[in-house]
């Protein structure tokens, strides 16, 4: 019999709304890397990495009973992480180049050749060295796999600013690459 995937960890989280600590420990442990990484990723920071993700859980554990299997329980605590970071940069007020008031003439994409581990090296550090807003489109598009309706809710932009964004630090990110 196949499992529903939304249903992944149904036992601990329901434990865990009822209150069992140590089923919220052992979600934790299930969890606690990969926002970690997902945090990073936005942050770039290891300390404040680590308290988004503190501050994730917290939230999540308190406001379990509003978890309805709609997705799996790691995609509802993954979009809480993102959230937070987000909400974190802003309040740091790091800019996320609002790109409105400018004209873009956006190009059909470009057929890709085979990837090796040194150009893997190479879009990472490429993505490092982009600015905020830049690397937020390109983590919430590419790495996360949001659709720019979703990146536009999150970061409260419009659908076509982050299109034009994403295009505009996809060119970026080639010129970074091509400098590596």
């Amino acid at each position: 019999m196949k499992t529903e995937i939304r249903f992944t960890h149904q036992s601990l989280v329901e434990s865990s709304k009822s209150g069992d600590r140590t089923a919220q420990y052992q979600l934790y442990e299930l969890y606690v890397d990969a926002m970690y990484n997902i945090s990073m990723r936005f942050l770039g920071i290891k300390e404040d990495a680590e308290d988004i993700v503190q501050d994730s859980f917290v939230d999540a554990f308190r406001n379990l009973e509003k978890f309805k299997y709609e997705s799996t329980f790691g995609a509802w605590l993954k979009r809480i992480v993102i959230n937070k970071s987000i909400n974190h940069l802003k309040v740091k007020r790091l800019p996320l180049a609002a790109m409105d008031d400018h004209e873009f003439h956006l190009i059909e994409e470009v057929e890709c050749e085979k990837v090796d581990a040194i150009d893997i090296l190479k879009v990472k550090s490429g993505i490092e060295k982009l600015p905020v807003g830049y690397k937020q489109i390109i983590n919430l598009y590419l790495l996360e796999g949001f659709d720019h309706n979703e990146i536009s809710d999150v970061l409260g932009i419009t659908t076509s600013t982050s299109k034009s964004q994403y295009h505009r630090a996809k060119k970026k990110l080639v010129e970074i690459i091509n400098t590596l």
